[in-house]
């Protein structure tokens, strides 16, 4: 005795199923980028030096959607920037706009002042090399949500 049966399938049912799959995946991804944008972000923050909070505070992310890729720009437009993530070698300060530097307790106008440069205090490379760590666990979570 034979036992045998059969089913019908429409593909385009399937197909249809899939792109909603595929479309939610996009949209997690999109959001997992997002989310590591600004956990770096908050990393910088948490690693950048504070004397008056404007360094810290300009730090910002931003990510652009170019379809299937995802950019992420974390970084701060303050000029000093880069000084403080790389440090200064020692160098001499002049005055910009005037003859001469003076300063209260000055014992008289001078034509420059050697600055013995400063250390560097890396924030944003550090935070930026977590990234891909924080991405990892962006994509973890976001394929729980997905399924």
């Amino acid at each position: 005795m034979a036992v045998s049966g059969s089913f019908s399938m429409d593909a385009r049912q399937f197909e249809r199923g899939l792109r909603r799959f595929v479309g939610r995946l996009s949209a997690e991804s999109k959001r997992a980028a997002d989310r590591t944008g600004t956990r770096v972000q908050n990393e910088a923050r948490r690693r950048a030096p504070v004397d008056t909070g404007r360094l810290r505070s300009s730090i910002v992310s931003r990510s652009e959607d170019h379809g299937r890729t995802y950019d992420v720009t974390v970084g701060t437009n303050v000029n000093y920037a880069e000084d403080v993530e790389r440090g200064t070698a020692p160098h001499r300060i002049y005055p910009r706009t005037k003859a001469a530097l003076w300063w209260p307790d000055a014992a008289h106008p001078v034509a420059y002042v050697n600055h013995p440069g400063t250390a560097p205090h890396p924030f944003l490379a550090p935070a930026i090399a977590m990234a891909e760590q924080f991405l990892r666990e962006e994509l973890a979570r976001a394929g729980r949500r997905v399924r």
